[in-house]
């Protein structure tokens, strides 16, 4: 063969290398061309607070934009962790004990960020009942949703005050407003004082508040959190990477700049009430990251934590590995 034909054949193999390699590069970054983003759903566990401004900010930033998504945010029409372990979104808002349960009952649903790093819910009521203590809860009322934790979890810290549980009344009032509850149907529901909390204080109610973390250490758990499913971290880890990208400039931007992730939060909830957004927001800046290395940082021995809590209380028959339940993976 000519010296002329093998620099011919050579162009023509380095030519068609080149065609291959830029194929696979443009096949690569197809999900993460703002022309063609990757579409998610994000599901809310309730309606839109400051809990998830975070989220909202990403969106009104760019921030997921840059990142080659388009991100849908969406109250749940029902389950979160079956429908994110279904495939049927990729991410979800839940709650640590939701996510524990539902490893129990093998909804493969992994925690991928803690959105709060303080457990900042507890009892509340009226000044004017006179709870103080859970040893107060004898002889009162309570309002809730209908869960066993939330019998559980009163009866334990009434019997670290040596109260008698069976002295109180468990009324199930469904997801109604817990200001609601407190005023006319019950004395004492269980609130998240960064909502509900502020939310009295700008009504001018004078509560009583017993923060959970402060009455038992294995209560300062995580909640709300970010789930997604196993089957998402086994197809598409880079998707979650990406998305965790996003989400954590939103948060810090949450963080730095309370007002204007509250009105980010704003623009896609118009119906919410602006005085509280703004003040919800500038309470929980703080909260978000606390004094964790960064936003969405959990630590395995709070999971641990709570899963004894729940198997000492008799709310579980085994306690699960916590190494399942939860990653940092996509936070770093």
């Amino acid at each position: 063969m000519s010296e002329k034909l093998k620099l011919k054949g050579a162009v023509l193999f380095f030519s068609i290398l080149s065609i291959i390699f830029m194929t696979v590069m443009v096949t690569g970054c197809a999900a993460e061309d703002p022309a063609d983003p990757d579409r998610v759903t994000l599901l809310l566990d309730w309606t839109p607070n400051t809990n998830y401004s975070g989220f909202y900010a990403a969106i009104e930033e760019g921030f997921f934009e840059e990142e080659g998504l388009e991100v849908e945010i969406i109250e749940a029409p029902g389950s979160v962790n079956q429908m994110v372990a279904t495939g049927q979104a990729e991410f979800g808002i839940s709650y640590q004990e939701e996510v524990t349960f539902a490893r129990l009952s093998d909804i493969p649903v992994v925690s991928i960020a803690a959105i709060i790093q303080q457990n900042t819910s507890g009892f509340a009521s009226l000044a004017d009942r006179g709870i103080e203590s859970p040893a107060d809860f004898e002889g009162k009322s309570y309002g809730g949703w209908g869960s066993p934790v939330e019998e559980a979890t009163i009866q334990a810290l009434m019997d670290h005050h040596d109260a008698d549980y069976e002295k109180v009344d468990i009324i199930t009032t469904g997801e109604v407003d817990s200001l609601i509850v407190i005023e006319r149907e019950a004395d004492f529901a269980w609130i998240y004082y960064g909502w509900t909390g502020i939310e009295a204080e700008l009504k001018g109610m004078d509560l009583n508040f017993i923060e959970l973390r402060e009455e038992e250490p294995a209560l300062d758990y995580y909640t709300p959190v970010l789930v997604t499913g196993e089957n998402l971290i086994a197809d598409n880890p880079e998707l979650i990477k990406r998305f965790m990208r996003a989400a954590t400039r939103g948060y810090q931007l949450a963080i730095e700049n309370p007002g204007e992730a509250a009105r980010h939060l704003l623009f896609h909830a118009p119906e919410l009430d602006e005085e509280l957004v703004m003040a919800s927001q500038e309470w929980l800046a703080d909260k978000y990251r606390a004094e964790a290395e960064t936003w969405g940082i959990q630590e395995r021995e709070t999971w641990e934590a709570y899963s004894l809590w729940l198997y000492e209380n008799g709310l579980i028959e085994e306690v699960p590995d916590p190494d399942n339940a939860f990653t940092n993976e996509f936070l770093r």
